[in-house]
């Protein structure tokens, strides 16, 4: 059983037991029914991730491991929106300006990532960056926002996973700036269609598990 305290009440409700396999994934309800066994897993990846996340929550994952996670927002879109953030740095780590950073020796591994980051981001101001510079031989060119976008244009084959109903469509318009092309959510809403629809245009493959993950 798991316990909760509000204002002095006390609330028991009997634990999630529930396993995240893939006959959740058996009530595909868009007109691409390809799930292919490396996508069935990154979805049951996402699923288990959101299980054990801060509601709402939604996931990206891709080749077997999380990729990005947003939770604990109001919004689902703005957990979208912020998961797809983090799938953007973590795609564009691969980045061959970012792979060709020339760190100074002796610059920490974690002082490397952090650095990493801040490039992708590239929003620093003059104080940060005449410290973060320090970390290189010689000052990096910038990555320019064309090339980002470029870069992140050519990711595919991303799962996204959500634990209660995309209410609204933005959800999947934004996730397909993102490689997304296949969804796992509960469906429920009296949106499921216009979700389903958004789907088919983007030609995503979309799974309804009749399960909510929320977590509170």
């Amino acid at each position: 059983m798991e316990f909760r305290m509000c204002g002095g009440l006390g609330f028991m409700q009997k634990r999630n037991s529930k396993i995240c396999d893939a006959k959740c994934l058996e009530k595909v309800v868009t007109k691409s029914k390809d799930l292919s066994e490396q996508a069935k897993l990154d979805m049951i990846t996402g699923m288990i991730a959101i299980k054990y996340t801060q509601s709402n929550s939604v996931g990206y994952s891709k080749d077997g491991m999380m990729i990005g996670v947003g939770a604990g927002q109001q919004s689902r879109v703005d957990c979208v929106k912020l998961a797809g953030r983090k799938v953007s740095t973590w795609r564009l780590r691969f980045h061959p300006k970012v792979t060709g950073l020339k760190f100074k020796a002796g610059v920490k591994r974690q002082d490397r990532v952090n650095a990493r980051v801040r490039y992708i981001e590239g929003d620093m101001d003059t104080a940060e960056y005449e410290q973060w510079v320090k970390n290189f031989e010689t000052a990096p060119e910038p990555l320019t926002a064309e090339e980002k976008s470029t870069f992140v244009s050519g990711l595919s084959g991303v799962t996204i996973a959500s634990d209660a109903f995309f209410p609204f469509r933005d959800s999947i318009d934004h996730a397909s700036k993102l490689g997304v092309k296949y969804v796992a959510q509960p469906g429920g809403s009296v949106a499921d269609q216009e979700v389903i629809g958004a789907c088919d245009a983007y030609g995503m493959a979309m799974a309804f598990t009749d399960l909510r993950l929320f977590h509170h």
